[in-house]
């Protein structure tokens, strides 16, 4: 099937800145809005209107205005995921818009209205890749309940029985008699019809947008350059804010000295701030190259006496230690001590992880104000319930005295998405500190972003295979030491083994009989966040380097003994066999390429990928991946094309060079000289395909990352002959050209 909006191929194997607006303003205005909520139910308010029909005011998930056009409102964050193309599409086929008048608006932080679904409709955000299948039947309920009240319209108006009416385009037609009308016409008496209590959804066979690869509706704001993204955020009288943060994370302002940077013209202040996260001095100017001339110009003396003061190698040594010993227990069947005390054959290996900046093209930022006991914000918000507890326990304000509009995102990879609001709490003791009322918009350069950020932790896996006299695997043993990205934060649910550390282990797909997974998690001064596909960062590489290890030590092929793993796994086995197949696994290769394997599943998502890798110079060139991905309906195959394509080339950018180090706890990187990302002659050709399904939709975003690593490092072991246990690559001298 050909892509119609790029020259890419694909194939299916066999708004402008939000107005300030209370609910109420919402509301108002001509047109029809309407939201389903997670459970299917429809909360209304009273109608109004003129003796014509007024609006319908009710919950906020889909708005038509007198002109036809359909507006839906998202709960999730466009953070370049597609999230609002996605749940436009949904409620756009069932209402059988015109795709061309649909748009989206982001909607308002409110839990009660917009709560995800996923975490049961107590927190509204975005995260876990789990917009399409949270928001699966709400979207489409919404849709379906406008249609449904936009035919009750026309039959009445036309004295025509509702079911025989159609609906395509955005026009509601009878042919009989030969009437129709568009959306905008209808709204007014469609605002006076009574609300569904059930609506129908389509049969997949019927769907005509679902399924297809529509143009995605922020491109055109994006390439025009109006899309508003926090930088384009100016209010009257704001104040840029940049900060001096501690060298060392911990660390404490002794005294600063700011009379050069307070002498230069522009500048309002310099402020000292302290959150329960950090503590820094802030300037406040009125551009933003007078705050960074001025930031620089300041003098901090720093208190490091409880600062953390421990190097990259340390933490590893420490591990490898604390791996020796039993850990808090993650998963077990069977005896996987007994099985590989009595094992014919041993099979050991532990990788090592460092820590992992998110390094989205957009820096951390965003603009606050404070004024008449409230709090607004204007950010590319992605988690607005924790953000505001948080922010509304340290100003004493309730959360809904904390406003936050939704703008577009640069990028997150679980950095916006952190549920310690770090950059957020920065600005507003900022705020609090020096602004008198004034806005005050928060910017940090790239060194801001790298050296005061929350990084994906550092892991070690130790892992132990017995193997019987014919090959068999009888017994698993893997360790998991590293830090809890949930202890302490506002998702903290108090278990002891935190589930994000052991997800891809803890649930193994591989028939293994003997099987033992155990945790140890550590305690550092390092602050860290959960970074695109989470654990599966880490467990699919230990895991699929593993498996092929025991591949090599039995003479078995890498991909026959996944076979025999997954025989009771038919939806892997299909996923196996596809990129098998659409590989050409197997298959002579030109001398000096080498082909490699790992399949791996992660919010609900199956992708297994097949890279060719080949010598050349003095290092290795990643030719081309073949992608397989089972995410259940694809709401919009150019848009799971698209995430695949930036899941692969962001999980081997990462696997390549990738490493925040400490050398006595400062971070060594500071941009993209020394914390690179994949160059475009880098980027090696990606064929992506999508599996036929039936089943509701899984997550994107995030499950094309974990099976890079894994696939790239088995086809250099193919090629070298060597084990590439400890990332990134770089640090085994291998250099990825």
């Amino acid at each position: 099937m050909k892509n119609q909006n790029t020259s890419r191929e694909f194939s299916i194997v066999n708004a402008a800145l939000l107005p300030d607006m209370s609910r109420r303003d919402l509301i108002k205005g001509a047109g029809l809005t309407l939201a389903v909520l997670g459970g299917g139910s429809l909360l209304t308010a009273c109608a109004s209107g003129d003796a014509k029909g007024g609006p319908l005011t009710a919950t906020q998930y889909l708005r038509i205005d007198t002109d036809g056009t359909v507006t839906v409102i998202s709960p999730q964050t466009e953070l370049g995921q597609g999230a609002y193309t996605g749940l436009a599409t949904l409620a756009a086929e069932e209402l059988d818009a015109d795709w061309s008048k649909v748009k989206v608006e982001g909607a308002p932080a409110d839990v009660k209205l917009f709560g995800n679904p996923a975490f049961g409709g107590a927190l509204q955000g975005t995260g876990g890749s789990s917009t399409a299948p949270a928001f699966w039947e709400p979207m489409r309920k919404a849709g379906a309940t406008a249609r449904a009240m936009l035919v009750a319209a026309a039959a009445a108006d036309w004295g025509v029985p509702a079911g025989e009416i159609t609906v395509k385009n955005g026009v509601v037609s009878h042919a009989g008699k030969n009437k129709s009308a568009g959306f905008g016409e209808l709204v007014g008496a469609a605002a006076k019809q009574p609300t569904p209590k059930e609506v129908k959804l389509k049969d997949p066979k019927d769907f005509t947008l679902i399924g297809q690869p529509a143009r995605r509706v922020d491109s055109e704001a994006k390439s025009t350059g109006t899309a508003m993204f926090t930088q384009d955020i100016k209010l009257p009288d704001m104040l840029i804010t940049m900060v001096t943060y501690p060298p060392r994370f911990g660390g404490k302002v002794k005294s600063f000295d700011a009379a050069a940077a307070k002498a230069m013209p522009g500048v309002v202040d310099v402020v000292q701030f302290r959150t329960p996260l950090r503590e820094g001095v802030a300037v406040l100017a009125k551009d933003t190259w007078t705050a960074k001339k001025a930031r620089d110009a300041v003098k901090v003396d720093w208190d490091e006496s409880s600062a953390y003061t421990q190097s990259s190698s340390d933490i590893i040594a420490e591990y490898k230690v604390t791996a020796q010993k039993p850990g808090l227990e993650a998963k077990k069947q069977g005896d996987a001590a007994k099985a590989l005390a009595g094992a014919a054959r041993r099979i050991e290996a532990e990788y090592e992880f460092p820590f992992l900046a998110h390094a989205a093209m957009e820096p951390m930022n965003c603009v606050v104000q404070l004024k008449d006991g409230a709090c607004e914000i204007w950010n590319g918000e992605q988690m607005q319930t924790p953000d505001q507890g948080t922010i509304g326990k340290f100003l004493n304000l309730k959360p809904e005295q904390i406003k936050i509009n939704m703008l577009y995102a640069g990028g997150s990879f679980g950095r916006r998405g952190n549920s310690f609001a770090d950059y957020l709490l920065d600005t507003v003791a900022i705020a609090q500190a020096g602004a008198q009322g004034k806005p005050v918009k928060l910017v940090w350069t790239r060194e801001d972003d790298m050296r005061a950020g929350f990084y994906r932790p550092v892991y070690l896996h130790s892992l132990k295979a017995a193997v019987d006299k014919s090959g068999k695997i009888t017994g698993w043993q893997q360790r998991i030491v590293g830090q809890s990205i949930l202890a302490g934060s506002p998702l903290d649910n108090g278990a002891p083994v935190d589930f994000t550390s052991v997800e891809g282990a803890a649930n193994l797909p591989y028939a293994i009989p003997n099987l033992q997974v155990e945790l140890h998690t550590t305690k550092l001064g390092v602050p860290i966040q959960w970074w695109r596909s989470v654990g599966s960062t880490h467990t699919a590489y230990a895991i699929e380097c593993f498996i092929d290890d025991i591949a090599r030590a039995t003479k078995q092929d890498p991909v026959e003994l996944r076979r025999t793993l997954l025989a009771d796994k038919p939806r892997y086995l299909a996923v196996l066999n596809a990129a098998a197949e659409k590989s050409g696994w197997g298959k002579p290769l030109p001398a000096g390429t080498a082909r490699g394997i790992a399949i791996h599943e992660s919010f609900n998502t199956v992708v297994a990928e097949v890279v060719e890798v080949r010598k050349q110079g003095n290092g290795f060139k990643v030719d081309k991946v073949y992608c397989v991905v089972d995410c259940g309906i694809a709401i919009n195959p150019n848009i799971v094309e698209m995430q695949m394509e930036s899941s692969i080339i962001y999980g081997l950018a990462a696997i390549a060079t990738g490493a925040i180090t400490l050398k006595e706890g400062r971070v060594e990187q500071s941009n993209f000289h020394d914390y690179t990302v994949l160059r475009m002659n880098q980027v090696p050709k990606i064929e992506v395909h999508i599996m036929p399904s039936t089943s509701n939709p899984t997550g994107v975003g995030e499950p094309g990352t974990p099976p890079i690593g894994p696939a790239v490092a088995n086809a250099l072991t193919v090629l070298t002959g060597k084990t590439y246990r400890q990332l990134p690559l770089t640090g085994a001298g291998v250099t990825i050209v």
